[in-house]
């Protein structure tokens, strides 16, 4: 591993596992000092001390419901006050659910927007104005393909990662006068714990198979392209075409999604 991020801060939500998790051990390897933010404080804290053999570097873990403003700006407090600045924000906390909209429980909606939209907005918006004062700094916010290309029994949570895409489109428009980049990853599938919660009948994960990507490739994907001035990373490349494909012939985007991209 190089030692590309040496004296640079990272910060992860959802880092006790999957991408999150890729993420810190990624940034980690090269040097980086890194903060982890979730929920599971053992896992947060196995992880750090892996991170922390890899980088020699300080390693934070902060436990924090990112659906609760209370827990995410007591977090920050201690950001602010443990480190000195911060390069990298990456969100990647987040969850879904797959069920017919018409059939699904609208708090799990709200529980959606407020974890994957509300937290990293509020978040972000704390970590912004730090990077704002620094000048310099680069936020990184997971969306989705599936905020990119419809497909059913997803509707609230690809919802929540369209608002996130173009959440992030705008702040990367406020923040360039300041020297603050933003860039969108948006993942297909991944073999993460994500389906664990979000496809409990298995169906959409073995209808998928082909189309899976591994974590720590995606990790290594992100952390290559911090400090750059890349705006949006989509995964896999054939994923990325058919995004692009849906908003130029949506309607045969729409017979394709319902034939081939929507079996939950």
């Amino acid at each position: 591993m190089s030692d590309s991020l040496r004296n640079k801060v990272v910060v992860v939500t959802g880092a006790s596992s999957g991408i999150g998790r890729s993420i810190v051990l990624e940034s980690a390897g090269r040097g980086a000092t890194v903060i982890l933010i979730a929920r599971n404080k053992d896992k947060l804290e196995e992880i750090a001390a892996e991170a922390q053999e890899l980088s020699g570097a300080d390693t934070y873990v902060f436990p924090t419901d990112m659906g609760k403003a209370d827990e995410i700006e007591a977090t920050f407090k201690e950001i602010i006050s443990s480190v000195q600045h911060i390069d990298f924000l990456v969100n990647c906390a987040g969850f879904g659910k797959f069920e017919t909209f018409m059939e699904s429980d609208m708090q799990d909606a709200t529980n959606m927007f407020q974890v994957n939209v509300l937290g990293l907005m509020y978040f972000t918006r704390l970590i912004g104005r730090v990077m704002i004062e620094q000048k310099t700094g680069q936020i990184v916010n997971f969306g989705s393909i599936g905020g990119k290309v419809p497909t059913t029994k997803s509707a609230a949570y690809s919802a929540s990662k369209a608002a996130v895409i173009q959440f992030s489109n705008v702040l990367r428009l406020e923040l360039k006068p300041f020297g603050v980049k933003v860039m969108t990853v948006n993942p297909g599938p991944v073999y993460t714990n994500f389906f664990n919660v979000a496809d409990e009948t298995g169906n959409y994960v073995k209808n998928v198979q082909e189309f899976m990507m591994d974590p720590d490739d995606i990790a290594w994907q992100v952390v290559h392209y911090f400090g750059s001035d890349k705006r949006e990373l989509n995964l896999p490349l054939s994923l990325a075409l058919a995004a692009k494909l849906y908003n130029l012939f949506p309607t045969l985007g729409d017979l394709i999604s319902l034939e081939f991209a929507s079996r939950k």
